[in-house]
């Protein structure tokens, strides 16, 4: 099966942030990249906004471990999917976020978290509602 670039990107995020989440958690967080997508605060495409994070000046393509806004993305391990039916789920969320109108779960949120952790920025943003084991916010 070969995927669009974006579709890719959006898949790997779907998989690695929520393949553990119910569908429309899995649905809810390919909406916020996508929000971010269309936010000027972030970068213009789906790969840029999964992807987005500071890298090192002599080495501008590879990214500080545990610095990007999606941590699966920079911390150092392998980001080839090795549960199938998981990755297969995510590539349908993908590609048909992707293709059709996204399901506008969240009015807008561009940020989340898990529940089991606090970040510092979630109090200075409007929490939307919790999908699965995540909090999302605008």
């Amino acid at each position: 099966m070969m995927l669009e670039l974006a579709a890719m990107c959006l898949s790997l995020n779907i998989y690695y942030e929520a393949r553990n989440q119910p569908l429309r958690g899995q649905m809810a967080v390919a909406e916020v990249v996508l929000n971010r997508v269309t936010d000027e605060r972030f970068p213009d495409t789906v790969c840029e906004v999964v992807m987005q994070g500071p890298t090192y000046s002599w080495k501008p393509d590879f990214p500080i471990r545990h610095k990007c806004q999606f941590s699966w993305y920079c911390d150092g391990k392998s980001d080839t999917p090795t549960e199938t039916e998981a990755w297969n789920t995510s590539v349908i969320v993908a590609e048909n976020i992707l293709a059709n109108v996204p399901p506008k779960l969240l009015e807008g949120a561009t940020h989340y978290h898990a529940v089991e952790v606090a970040p510092s920025w979630a109090k200075k943003k409007t929490f939307i509602r919790k999908i699965g084991d995540h909090l999302f916010y605008k």
